[in-house]
């Protein structure tokens, strides 16, 4: 199977029924996505299809079509994103386990919406669990991603 995965071309001998988070840990090397739930409930395996988040613990491999976009595949000529920076900027890991998820949801989500409000970032982070309870911090932190995209426009 010949996967598109953060702009490269890879090829993965897999299973077609294999999740994508096997295939891209096991397989790719890729170990940004993290294996949380195994159910699509705690957004921890979130990469992006196509620009948008998908939960790749439960997603077969045989069943991908589009570009992936991992954690990895965010920073660009060694410069971090807005949305990776911002998260800095903010101090919003502590345990960090959660993170890369939530900043792919983060990162769909100013990508369709250039300066979300309160309940559009809570929607778009619903599907995002955080056991450190962070989530004045992930806000803070897409308010400060939103307004240095808009202020770089």
């Amino acid at each position: 199977m010949r996967l598109t995965v953060d702009g490269k071309q890879i090829e993965i001998d897999a299973d077609p029924d294999m999740p994508l988070l096997w295939a891209l840990r096991d397989l790719a090397g890729i170990l940004g996505p993290k294996f949380g739930c195994g159910i699509a409930a705690c957004g921890a395996c979130t990469v992006l299809i196509d620009g948008s988040p998908v939960r790749s613990c439960v997603l077969p491999i045989g069943g991908v079509e589009g570009e992936i976009v991992t954690i990895e595949g965010l920073a660009r000529d060694g410069t971090l994103s807005v949305v990776q920076q911002a998260w800095l900027d903010e101090q919003v890991a502590q345990c960090g386990y959660c993170q890369a998820g939530q900043i792919m949801s983060a990162t769909a989500l100013l990508d369709e919406i250039e300066n979300p409000t309160d309940e559009d970032i809570d929607n778009a982070m619903s599907g995002n669990l955080c056991r450190c309870g962070t989530y004045p911090r992930i806000r803070a932190a897409i308010k400060r991603a939103a307004a240095t995209k808009l202020a770089r426009a």
